[in-house]
């Protein structure tokens, strides 16, 4: 009995230091509140999923290697952005004008820069995606840096190899990352058939069966391709043949978006891949004019503004939360959301239900069915609050709705690979590009639009009168969202 009463008394004092931990190192306290419950309701195991899924690494930097060594070179690089930002704003357009809180927002929180001259082309679902991808590798004259959470091991993700060994062996230097656990399809046989032919390739955290749980939680979600340092693209789509669309009718329908940008735009992108590349690959890329090229090739005519939003656990704050929630507070007429998974949390909750009470028109367009019936479930639990204050919920019911998207007043366009939930504004490394122009606003709103008519409108009263059974379902769900 004694051993019993020691023990019992051992586990009330590790409860109480793991407790004070979750309070002191947990940012929300939506997910304060979840995990002290989840530690202190489910004996043993509660503690091991918060060390396990919980830790606060934007407290702890995962970051260990930075991309300017020399403190003179980083402040530079820093007045720099001001000042080409400064005169980009200064020759800017209305739309710029219209949301300059969002621009100031991006350069002030992550030194992203405002950028013109620009050309932008959206690309919808992978059969417009993949054959540019492939035409601008084969027209690729010094390097090629591409990044991806998944990257499968099928037609298209052969293709891609096979271009990218074919350029190594023409001398264009090409980098690969990989996320170890989203990409593991690649990792005996693709990774090293790279590697063998000139290919340089590195997993992004890779897992260990030790350190499985915590690098499963931080995973680096982002799609990025940078060419020669000012082709770029960047969006939803991953490597895989689900992506492409062939008219199989035994194969589901995949929608998503992507983007192409031509300019100076690419620029940050570059920044992007080279720090997580110092991160996890066992070279050190120093920033060069080879990597942000000063002279670039003219664009045609075109000058579509650009700026990028990234965030990740190695950023200081959730930037692509707060890029969001300034271009609905800016919105003064209509936003138009698009995403696979919506899990909004408080802060974006009302900030929808805010502007649907304000007049303005609120439409959000998610899956008909996910791929995830837990994530499902959380996400409908936010739609009574939202169709209670005005907001349209499309459910689409032709495929999967993969793309991550948004767009205001037909000013500003988002495309990117963040989900609307807690994991991609808190665990996972993300990265969205912001369009400051009508035409691509008012063209991804078309597309809103075309998306729309394969999808069923939400009706308040019916949704409302659900059996009980499954609102308490979705509101148990909702309890574990911030764990999702």
């Amino acid at each position: 009995m004694n051993w019993l009463l020691i023990a019992e008394i051992a586990y009330v004092l590790i409860l109480i230091l793991v407790c004070l931990r979750i309070i002191y190192d947990t940012r929300s306290t939506t997910k304060t509140l979840a995990y002290l419950l989840f530690a202190i309701f489910v004996p043993f195991f509660g503690m091991i999923f918060y060390f396990f899924f919980g830790i606060n690494y934007r407290h702890r930097k995962m970051y260990t290697k930075k991309l300017f060594e020399n403190d003179d070179l980083a402040a530079k690089f820093k007045r720099d952005l001001l000042h080409s930002s400064a005169k980009t704003f200064k020759e800017s357009n209305a739309e710029v004008l219209s949301n300059k809180e969002l621009a100031f927002m991006l350069l002030n929180d992550s030194m992203s820069p405002l950028t013109a001259k620009n050309a932008v082309k959206l690309l919808i679902n992978g059969e417009q995606k993949f054959p540019e991808v492939l035409t601008a590798i084969q027209e690729a004259k010094y390097h090629i840096h591409i990044e991806y959470y998944i990257f499968e091991d099928d037609e298209i993700g052969q293709a891609l190899a096979e271009a990218m060994i074919a350029k190594a062996k023409e001398g264009v230097k090409v980098r690969f990352i990989y996320d170890d656990f989203g990409s593991r399809d690649i990792r005996k046989k693709i990774v090293p058939w790279l590697i063998e032919n000139g290919v340089e390739a590195y997993p992004f955290l890779k897992v260990h069966f030790i350190l499985l749980a915590n690098r499963l939680n931080y995973r680096n979600h982002r799609k990025i391709i940078v060419i020669d340092g000012y082709i770029s693209f960047v969006g939803g789509i991953n490597v895989s043949d689900r992506y492409i669309n062939n008219g199989n009718a035994k194969q589901l329908y995949w929608r998503d978006t992507h983007l192409r940008i031509d300019g100076p735009g690419t620029q940050y992108l570059q920044y992007l891949f080279l720090c997580d590349w110092n991160f996890c690959a066992e070279t050190i890329l120093e920033p060069n004019t080879n990597f942000f090229p000063t002279k670039i090739p003219k664009i045609a005519e075109e000058n579509k503004i650009v700026q990028i939003a990234a965030s990740g656990p190695d950023s200081e704050s959730p930037t692509i939360l707060f890029s969001i929630l300034q271009a609905i507070n800016l919105a003064t007429n209509e936003i138009l959301i698009t995403s696979p998974y919506f899990i909004p949390g408080e802060s974006l909750l009302d900030a929808l239900i805010i502007s649907s009470l304000s007049g303005i028109s609120v439409k959000l367009l998610v899956p008909g069915k996910s791929d995830s019936i837990l994530v499902n479930s959380a996400a409908r639990s936010y739609y009574n609050d939202l169709l209670k204050a005005g907001v349209q919920i499309y459910q689409y019911q032709k495929g999967f709705i993969h793309a991550k998207t948004m767009v205001t007043d037909k000013k500003v366009a988002m495309v990117g690979t963040a989900n609307m939930d807690f994991r991609s504004f808190d665990l996972n490394f993300e990265v969205n590009a912001i369009i400051y122009d009508a035409q691509i606003a008012t063209e991804l709103s078309a597309n809103f639009y075309n998306d729309v008519k394969n999808a069923v409108r939400i009706d308040p009263e019916q949704w409302a009168d659900r059996p009980l059974y499954k609102q308490l379902l979705e509101k148990a769900a909702r309890l574990l969202s911030p764990l999702l």
